[in-house]
């Protein structure tokens, strides 16, 4: 079929009234063994899908949050200083008034690392 062929059968399908068409609909379904109705899915199956699939995805940035300072506080506030950028007025103010949040968007490694070196001070630290 060339281009002016699909022109004129648009031109003849859109001239169909309503009933027609859902008849041209049926004979075409019959005529090559396919629907025309919208699949669709239920609830219930995409519901375990789109758990799945936050699950397989992970966070990206983590706020690292230091709960307590631990027993001695400035091995910690050594540790705070090796691993952030705050001085040593902010990361003692910090150890001090835990709970404080030490990085806000950091990512998943740096993140990872942080808590490693305040845990290993003795620090309670969480990622969220």
């Amino acid at each position: 079929m060339a281009v002016k062929s699909y022109d004129k059968l648009l031109e003849e399908i859109g001239s169909m009234s309503l009933v027609e068409l859902a008849d041209f609909v049926k004979a075409l379904e019959e005529k090559f063994g396919v629907s025309a109705a919208a699949q669709v899915v239920s609830a219930g199956a995409a519901a375990p899908a789109a758990a799945q699939e936050a699950a397989a995805e992970e966070k990206a940035e983590y706020k690292v949050t230091l709960e307590k300072s631990g027993p001695e506080k400035i091995k910690t506030i050594k540790a705070l200083r090796q691993v952030t950028t705050l001085n040593l007025s902010d990361a003692k103010k910090a150890v001090e008034e835990a709970p404080a949040v030490v990085a806000e968007a950091a990512p998943k490694e740096e993140a990872k690392k942080i808590k490693e070196a305040l845990e290993a001070a003795g620090a309670v630290v969480t990622l969220s």
